[in-house]
């Protein structure tokens, strides 16, 4: 036991440096006031007080928050079919279809999305076979629409690899079971799969809101500036403003905001388990 123990000591020295620190920077930089000298500051909770009483910046969150929340049911309705369809196949078939899932994810996201703009540009090719059905004329670049297709895009393969992963483990043979005993194939899905399924969604669900209500990348080049998220505000705060105080009461804000998802995420979990919440 003290040699695992040792074992873990550069782990844990690890997680000090780049979790901890920085996250106690933060939370340092967030609560303070830079004064007239470098080793001056006063605590304040001024930062906090500005962004819940300021209603742009609750416009952000909310929006930032509503975007995730569409971003995540589009994947989830997208992610599940097709995760259903790769574990009802051939292993052969399966080994292909979750390789031609994961192959755009070996390119860099900044990349992906750089290409959606040629795509969606005017004149791109998007708009030329939009145009064939009459809809040419309608602008596809720097709206909502289009961050939402980039979040879309680039987090759907994490719902349905977490989805493709519970429905590959689950025991067949209680689909035979069920079908023994009188369940017709609707039923089964309802009553056996889609249940056993659950921990798959729950964290295929976890794992595509946190980036979509955080990401600032994808809205500032999709949306040209003129779709705000959260991300944004938090890198025009450090970045452009310069104002690193209230830049690190958001990232405070945001992170309690995942933290508390996160939990209720888990509570979901150990119900559908079986177990209590600690």
């Amino acid at each position: 036991m003290k040699r695992f123990s040792q074992l873990a000591l550069p782990y844990i020295a690890w997680a000090v440096m780049m979790l901890l620190f920085p996250m106690a920077l933060i939370a340092l930089y967030s609560l303070t006031q830079q004064g007239n000298s470098i080793v001056s500051f006063t605590f304040t909770a001024e930062h906090y007080v500005k962004f819940f009483t300021d209603p742009d910046f609750l416009i952000v969150l909310w929006r930032s928050l509503l975007i995730a929340v569409k971003t995540t049911i589009i994947c989830l309705l997208l992610g599940y079919p097709m995760a259903y369809f790769i574990s009802r196949s051939s292993e052969k078939a399966q080994n292909y279809l979750v390789l031609a899932i994961t192959i755009p994810m070996w390119i860099n996201m900044l990349v992906r999305t750089y290409a959606w703009i040629g795509l969606l540009s005017e004149g791109g090719l998007i708009q030329r076979i939009l145009s064939v059905f009459g809809l040419g004329g309608s602008e596809l670049l720097y709206t909502e629409g289009a961050v939402l297709l980039g979040m879309v895009y680039n987090f759907l393969p994490f719902m349905v690899l977490q989805i493709n992963t519970s429905l590959c483990k689950m025991d067949r043979s209680l689909l035979e079971a069920g079908a023994d005993l009188g369940a017709n194939p609707r039923q089964a899905f309802l009553r056996v799969t889609l249940p056993m399924s659950l921990p798959g969604v729950i964290n295929g669900i976890t794992l595509v809101f946190l980036p979509a209500v955080s990401s600032f990348f994808i809205p500032k080049l999709l949306g040209g500036g003129q779709y705000f998220l959260i991300g944004n505000l938090i890198e025009n705060q450090f970045i452009t403003v310069g104002e690193w105080n209230f830049g690190s009461a958001i990232s405070m804000i945001m992170a309690v905001v995942m933290m508390l998802l996160m939990m209720a995420v888990r509570q979901v979990e150990q119900r559908n388990s079986g177990g209590k919440g600690e």
